[in-house]
C-alpha cells in the first residue's frame, strides 16, 4: 500500500466494550469526562472537537471494563440535556473502600456510605457533580 494513502485514511475508531452501554447527556460533557477519570479511573479514548459554544457531541471513556459515552446537550438539534432521574449507573468494585473514597476525593457526594446490605454485598452510592448516581457494589 502506498504509504501517502494510509496516511491520509481515518484512524480505526476506538473498541466499544460492553454488553450494554451507557450514553450519558450532561451539562459539560469535557469535564466530566476529567471527573470519570479522576474519580473512576476512565481512560478517555475517543472525542470529537467542541463546538464555538464549548460543547461535544461525543466522547468514548473506557471504565472499568466497560464504555461510556458522553454528550452534550445539543437542543438545537432535539437532543436538550435534562437532569438525570430514574437510574443508577453500578461499578463492580474489587476494593470497594478505596474506589469509594478516591470518587468522593475527586468531588462526589455520599448518597449511601459504604456498608453490608441485605443481599450480602459490600455497596455505597455517590452523586456525580453533573447528578449522576453511581453505585459501587463489591460481592460479600
Amino acid at each position: 500500500m502506498n504509504a501517502s494513502v494510509a496516511d491520509t485514511r481515518p484512524a480505526a475508531p476506538p473498541a466499544t466494550l460492553g454488553g450494554v452501554i451507557a450514553y450519558l447527556t450532561v451539562d459539560g460533557a469535557v469535564a466530566a469526562a476529567e471527573f470519570y477519570a479522576k474519580a473512576f479511573g476512565a481512560v478517555e479514548v475517543g472525542r470529537q472537537p467542541v463546538d464555538a459554544k464549548g460543547r461535544t457531541m461525543h466522547i468514548h471513556l473506557h471504565l472499568n471494563g466497560s464504555s461510556l459515552m458522553l454528550s452534550d446537550g445539543f437542543p438545537e438539534h432535539g437532543h436538550p440535556a435534562v437532569p438525570p432521574q430514574g437510574f443508577t449507573m453500578i461499578i463492580p468494585a474489587t476494593d470497594i473502600d478505596r474506589q469509594f473514597e478516591r470518587a468522593v476525593k475527586a468531588g462526589a457526594t455520599v448518597v449511601t456510605p459504604v456498608q453490608k446490605m441485605f443481599w450480602g454485598d459490600r455497596y455505597g452510592a455517590l452523586c456525580d457533580p453533573f447528578g449522576v448516581t453511581w453505585g459501587m457494589n463489591q460481592p460479600g
